[in-house]
């Protein structure tokens, strides 16, 4: 069957369209994407404006149509941290419902970090032993840790790349006042609960994943998207503090040039290196290992799992 899993997200708007079926893996068939950058658009009170509610209603009717013309039979419509946290989330939703006929479901961030570790589960298979799976998104960051499908513990915090961006870095380049202050303020967030984790024991193998992640691993050397999902991308703590003052420096436009970084992106590169560089740091991760799979994969992953065997 063709599956479509429509994820409102903190940054972009993504119809992801897969030919699936219980036991096999989903196949991509096209991808639709709108950056919308809802996390950006909050007001003062947390809500989400006028402005802002008709942009994602219109970018929500482009993708249904995207979906219809390629043959989608079922779309699985979710939403993240910047429709969860919205103060106005139920008028939100009520209005998407009403002029779109799609019903969002919010998942919360724990929701968030256990179907992002089920997808890196199956993709890297029973032999990968303990993961210890990080996501930085454009609202938070997700950390999930276990041996099974269903990690041991899963953590969400507020510390996505669009979000930080937003509220601490306003220059461009950003002061260097600012980025000390927000690497402050990401460490102790993540420091708060990495005990956690370390009750449970080192992980065999630490994964990244979503465009943060990516984007910082091509900056390093790591092979283009365009070479395919199985080859090996890694990325490492030194790499990692060799670039984040590079990048602390360097207007947006500049990181924008920079190998695999999208212009929507580079805005948000700087405080998504100093997420990454403090969870690797934090978390003793020497290098870990990116992979092509993530929340939306996780979403079809479940829809499969519940769906009848032929």
């Amino acid at each position: 069957m063709r599956l479509g899993v429509l994820d409102v997200g903190s940054n972009t708007v993504h119809l992801l369209v897969v030919d699936a079926h219980p036991g096999a893996r989903p196949l991509p068939a096209h991808s639709h994407k709108a950056q919308l950058r809802l996390a950006e658009l909050l007001d003062a009170d947390g809500a989400i404006g006028p402005a802002g509610v008709e942009r994602l209603i219109s970018v929500i009717k482009d993708a249904l149509v995207a979906a219809e013309d390629k043959g989608v039979e079922d779309v699985l419509p979710f939403a993240t941290s910047a429709v969860r946290e919205a103060t106005n989330a139920d008028q939100v939703l009520a209005r998407v419902a009403e002029e779109t006929g799609v019903s969002l479901t919010v998942l919360s961030g724990e929701e968030e970090a256990r179907l992002t570790f089920l997808a890196a589960r199956r993709w890297l298979g029973w032999s990968a032993g303990r993961l210890l799976v990080l996501d930085i998104g454009g609202g938070s960051l997700e950390i999930a840790y276990g041996l099974d499908e269903e990690p041991d513990l899963a953590v969400s915090l507020p510390l996505g790349a669009g979000r930080l961006t937003a509220g601490w870095l306003p220059g461009d380049p950003p002061e260097p006042t600012d980025v000390r202050a927000l690497r402050r303020h990401v460490r102790a967030q993540i420091a708060r609960i990495v005990g956690d984790f370390n009750r449970l024991g080192a992980p065999d193998h630490v994964v990244g994943t979503s465009k943060t992640f990516k984007q910082l691993a091509r900056i390093a050397g790591a092979a283009r998207s365009a070479d395919g999902p199985y080859i090996t991308r890694k990325l490492s703590l030194r790499t990692m503090e060799e670039w984040v003052p590079k990048l602390a420096v360097m207007p947006t436009l500049q990181r924008a040039d920079l190998p695999g970084v999208s212009e929507g992106r580079a805005g948000q590169l700087v405080a998504g290196a100093l997420v990454a560089e403090g969870a690797m740091d934090l978390f003793g991760v020497e290098e870990l290992e990116v992979c092509p799979w993530a929340l939306r994969e996780g979403v079809i992953l479940r829809r499969l799992d519940h769906l009848p065997t032929p």
